[in-house]
């Protein structure tokens, strides 16, 4: 199930477990990533709340945490190398997974549709 927030960063759910990261459309809005700083295993994240870190040559800008819960993962590989999250940011180019506090919030985004159809 993929899931969409309005900040532009996705969610793929497997289990309670979605790994996230950020849009196509984010990733060409701030064009070649030269930084990518992400939040440690174990962390809990509150919904809204900054996440990770993601800078390019234009500007940086916080990855904010699309729902309630605790980090289980981070892709050590973007860190290594940023521009996998241009090359591919909704695949390889993923930032982290996290264990959701309550994995029905993942129905309050938006899906592709209605993401498609946002403004941007």
């Amino acid at each position: 199930m993929l899931r969409f927030t309005e900040d532009h960063e996705w969610l793929r759910l497997e289990g309670d477990v979605a790994t996230v990261g950020i849009t196509r459309h984010a990733a060409e809005q701030l064009g070649d990533l030269v930084f990518v700083d992400l939040p440690k295993v174990g962390t809990t994240l509150s919904k809204g709340a900054a996440a990770a870190v993601v800078e390019s040559v234009k500007a940086a800008s916080d990855v904010y945490a699309p729902l309630d819960g605790e980090v289980t993962e981070a892709n050590d590989a973007v860190v290594a190398a940023p521009e996998t999250v241009n090359q591919d940011p909704e695949g390889a180019g993923w930032l982290y997974r996290m264990r959701l506090a309550d994995p029905s919030s993942l129905d309050a985004l938006m899906d592709e549709a209605a993401y498609a159809a946002l403004p941007k």
